[in-house]
């Protein structure tokens, strides 16, 4: 049996904003908006333990994006005049908004929804911001004229921000740095250390999660030029291995990444992605079995957590909901030998897989 989680987004419902997108435009303002990002929470807090998983998290239901979630609520950030930038070392271009002056919170950034959540589940409750050099990497700089001090800035931030997360009670904080497999020698030089001030005081679990990314056009474009073997994590992991964040979360199933590049990560607790979000078919508790088999030769059975590749967000609600029940079934049937032998699966027999191939990446977003 294998602690289950997700990597953080999920999908939002109609009545919520646009679907199946990365950027989606709200359905209703004010109050109204606020009870609607509320009843999404809900829905898929109760969705997720209905599943049968064993960390829950918001779904990111009420953020519009999750870098632009939280500089939202930065002070010294003009929202009004967005520029054209590439992001991710120019895989594509994005509008975003410019640092024009010094940082400062504007007060709480994510109080409503993590409340919410623990207020609404007993379970363990995991809660993601953006990391340090992540935001550098979807912000435009007018002001500091220094990545590593703008990052600095709004690693401060974070902390801020993730010290009250932590009094509200949530049990694991993850920052999210896809960045870090792109910039991997300066991930390795002081992004890490950015993400330590990040972290720093933090007394209850931290987790950081880096990605290839959503299931997008420009991501997948992206992957097909990174050859037979995805090595990116080789440069940052030694320096997460020596820092003081708890957990890692990596992309495992469908990617090219050596798994043997897991045992760079001795001593932490490690976040296998089992669940591939760059498809619409619907993995069986067999394959992900499987993923964890071939993982447990390499991280220590009582350190791995089965969770998904990436977020959900830019799926259908539908793919999403039987992507959690595969995971929860999965999970439970034990590592190795297609599973065979194991414990019955939670949450009852697995959705129908979709017929046909994966689905056609989605065009636009970010990560």
């Amino acid at each position: 049996m294998f602690e289950t989680a997700i990597a953080g987004s999920l999908p939002k419902p109609a009545w919520l904003a646009e679907t199946e997108k990365l950027w989606p435009q709200w359905k209703a303002q004010g109050p109204e908006l606020q009870q609607a990002k509320a009843d999404a929470t809900l829905l898929w807090i109760k969705a997720q333990e209905d599943a049968g998983l064993d960390v829950i998290g918001d779904g990111e239901q009420a953020r519009q994006h999750f870098v632009h979630g939280f500089v939202e609520h930065v002070e010294g950030i003009d929202f009004e005049h967005k520029v054209t930038m590439g992001i991710r070392n120019n895989r594509y271009d994005a509008q975003v908004p410019q640092v024009v002056a010094p940082l400062r919170l504007k007060g709480r950034v994510h109080a409503f929804e993590a409340q919410l959540a623990r207020k609404h589940t007993k379970k363990k409750l995991k809660f993601t911001l953006p990391g340090p050099m992540t935001i550098v990497d979807t912000v435009a700089d007018r002001y500091y004229g220094d990545k590593v001090k703008m990052a600095m800035a709004f690693a401060e931030l974070l902390n801020q921000e993730a010290l009250a997360l932590q009094a509200d009670g949530v049990d694991i904080i993850q920052f999210d740095e896809p960045a870090f497999n792109v910039y991997m020698q300066d991930a390795a030089d002081w992004g890490v250390a950015a993400l330590e001030v990040a972290a720093r005081g933090l007394t209850c679990t931290t987790a950081v999660h880096i990605c290839y990314g959503y299931g997008i056009k420009a991501n997948v474009d992206w992957k097909q030029t990174l050859g037979e073997q995805w090595r990116q994590y080789e440069q940052v992991f030694p320096a997460l291995a020596k820092s003081s964040i708890d957990q890692v979360s990596l992309e495992c199933f469908h990617s090219h990444v050596p798994p043997e590049l897991m045992k760079l990560l001795e001593g932490k607790e490690v976040m296998v992605g089992v669940i591939d979000v760059a498809s619409d078919t619907i993995e069986t508790p067999e394959e992900i079995a499987d993923t964890i088999g071939m993982a447990l030769k390499y991280v220590p059975r009582d350190k791995l957590i089965a969770c998904t590749n990436c977020g959900l967000a830019p799926m259908s609600r539908e793919v999403a909901m039987a992507k959690l029940e595969a995971l929860a079934q999965g999970a439970a049937r034990g590592g190795g030998g297609g599973g065979r032998g194991g414990p019955p699966a939670r949450g009852g027999p697995a959705r129908p897989r979709p017929a046909g191939p994966p689905a056609t990446p989605r065009p636009g977003g970010t990560k």
